[in-house]
């Protein structure tokens, strides 16, 4: 609380009076801003997002390579067995021919 001092003085031809007032102290404003957290977390969501995207992306692309070596795998399969089987039906012709002609 404020502390007041009165003092009065008098010559006869002038009166004086005089006031003090301490104020107590001064009152100090300190605008503090953010401590920056927020955007230490906005950072590291959006970084977590960028990383799930690109796996996604590169599972796919992943999966996209996959499948390709799956048919061609397949087709290379069914021209082994397309080539057997003309072997096949080649060797049982001669045999038939043989067969016939003796």
């Amino acid at each position: 609380m404020a502390t007041e001092r009165v003092t009065e003085r008098s010559d006869g031809l002038t009166n004086e009076r005089v006031v003090e007032r301490d104020g107590g102290g001064t009152t100090t404003y300190v605008d503090r801003g953010g401590s920056g957290v927020g955007g230490v977390i906005i950072g590291i969501a959006v970084l977590a997002l960028v990383a799930i995207v690109a796996f996604f992306l590169l599972s796919q692309s992943r999966n996209d390579a996959m499948r390709t070596d799956a048919v061609t795998s397949a087709a290379s399969s069914v021209a082994n067995s397309a080539s057997n089987a003309a072997e096949s039906v080649g060797d049982a012709a001669n045999s038939a021919a043989d067969s016939v002609s003796r």
